[in-house]
């Protein structure tokens, strides 16, 4: 008998003749009767809060070892993962890798079948980490099983399927998305967990050093002008629109927003999910958006020379325009412009501000210990050898899954135009012209930030390389 999994109470210590058992306030009596009944023992109970007893909970079922059986299963919807009776070891399988991905705040689960097994791997902190292996003669029914929670068609494994779950974990509301492509050993599926209850992050909380975070405060208040967001894909740019959005949302303004896909609702904010299937394109969109007296557009991605067209003629007419590029610093934002097509003058007059930027991982505060770094990794960093102090790295712990590192921040540097480089702009949009101005007037990059995030044992000068230098 397993008190944890079969009754969801927590067993706290056991003796000979007793059993204490961590329960909540609204425990199940006939549950404990039962236990008393089944063990012989006399059981003791430790009652605490609903919500102390659910992350208890969560962290005792996330470090269950996660073993694997096989077995058909059925669909139960709207019930909290936790609270979740497992009568089938297939789905007893799929809500253990849910709860251990939701507890380490995994974006992703991915089932990769090969010739003898399949293997199951969550990604943290964007790094992969393998977590279980499952027979392939058991891997059909988890499939099947995650098909029929996601309603799709389990009988139909010859065409790449999507759809989605919700599930509730403690407190947590999971919005799924499922990905399932057709292999030559099997199905291979892709789950991306989006919480639906996390709260959006705010400017103070992104990661920005103090002198970047006015800037951003002061580009985000412009009556008008287009302000992007730059870096590779998985870089949390949209993460730093919506917080700009927060910063600015007020009643007395229309604020719209464009995006592919929408992953948070804003209250008081209007959001349009791009459907490309019936001709509404960020382009179109955009279009329609105008004639819908907007005082802040935010537009998720400038893609085309007709999307990056519009967006200048709002900023030109009276309109606050944010969106992204993909590019690799600041500077180089303008040249792509240009690339597109838009001309000189045009990109002088609307573009106000840049925001380029990476995530890297945060040192695991549980496993945090100081070192002296060498002549070596100082000189990397460009920093000089007579540098006196001490960074920081993680030894690998449980809470980090051994990796050193649990959690993520941004690193950024932001490019306010003024008039000086709005002139240059209209001369040259060579990225090194505009960069090698901008740092004369004390424009910080992003490698700098990153070092000094270094320097303040939030991250590591190999991960600040490693985003960077790629």
């Amino acid at each position: 008998m397993n008190i944890l999994r079969d009754y969801r109470l927590i067993p706290e210590e056991e003796g000979e003749d007793y059993i204490r058992l961590l329960v909540p306030e609204n425990f199940n009596h006939e549950d404990v009767e039962e236990i008393r009944f089944l063990t012989g023992k006399d059981v003791r109970l430790k009652v605490v809060p609903e919500e102390e007893f659910v992350k208890e909970l969560q962290r005792r079922l996330s470090e269950e070892k996660i073993e694997v059986e096989g077995e058909e299963v059925s669909a139960e919807e709207g019930v909290d993962l936790l609270l979740a009776q497992d009568d089938s070891p297939v789905v007893s399988l799929v809500n253990s890798l849910l709860i251990k991905a939701s507890t380490v705040n995994a974006s992703d689960i991915h089932f990769e079948p090969y010739e003898d097994e399949a293997v199951v791997r969550i990604r943290m902190d964007g790094v992969l980490h393998d977590i279980t292996k499952v027979p392939m003669s058991t891997y059909q029914n988890v499939v099947s099983r995650i098909k029929v929670m996601a309603n799709l068609n389990v009988a139909e494994r010859r065409v790449p399927q999507d759809g989605r779950i919700r599930v509730r974990i403690g407190n947590r509301d999971l919005d799924i998305r499922v990905s399932v492509v057709p292999t030559v050993f099997g199905e291979r599926v892709v789950l991306r967990l989006l919480d639906r209850t996390g709260a959006m992050l705010t400017l103070e909380e992104i990661g920005l050093s103090e002198e970047d975070k006015e800037k951003v405060r002061r580009l985000a208040k412009k009556p008008y002008g287009i302000v992007l967001v730059t870096g590779p894909t998985g870089a949390g740019k949209t993460t730093t629109l919506y917080a700009m959005i927060l910063y600015v949302k007020d009643p007395k303004k229309n604020i719209i927003t464009i995006e592919d896909p929408v992953e948070y609702q804003i209250k008081g904010v209007s959001q349009i999910q791009v459907n490309p299937k019936v001709g509404l394109t960020f382009a179109t969109g955009l279009r329609s958006v105008l004639r819908q007296d907007p005082d802040i557009i935010m537009v998720g991605e400038i893609r085309d020379t007709e999307t990056a067209d519009i967006a200048v003629h709002a900023a030109l007419t009276g309109h606050l325009v944010l969106s992204t590029l993909h590019t690799n610093d600041a500077p180089s934002a303008v040249t792509r412009l240009a690339d597109m097509g838009i001309e000189p003058f045009l990109i002088a007059s609307s573009l106000e501000g840049v925001i380029a930027q990476r995530l890297v991982r945060k040192v695991c505060p549980g496993c945090r210990e100081p070192y002296e770094p060498s002549r070596e990794e100082l000189r990397e960093l460009g920093l000089s050898g007579d540098f006196k102090g001490v960074f920081y790295r993680g030894t690998g712990c449980e809470e980090c899954l051994g990796t050193g590192y649990r959690g993520r921040i941004g690193i950024f540097e932001v490019l306010e135009l003024d008039d000086d480089l709005k002139k240059l702009i209209t001369q040259t949009q060579d990225a090194n012209d505009i960069r090698k101005l901008a740092k004369e007037k004390g424009f910080r990059t992003m490698l700098e930030d990153g070092i000094e995030k270094v320097k303040r044992g939030i991250t590591t000068s190999s991960e600040v390389l490693s985003v960077i230098k790629s």
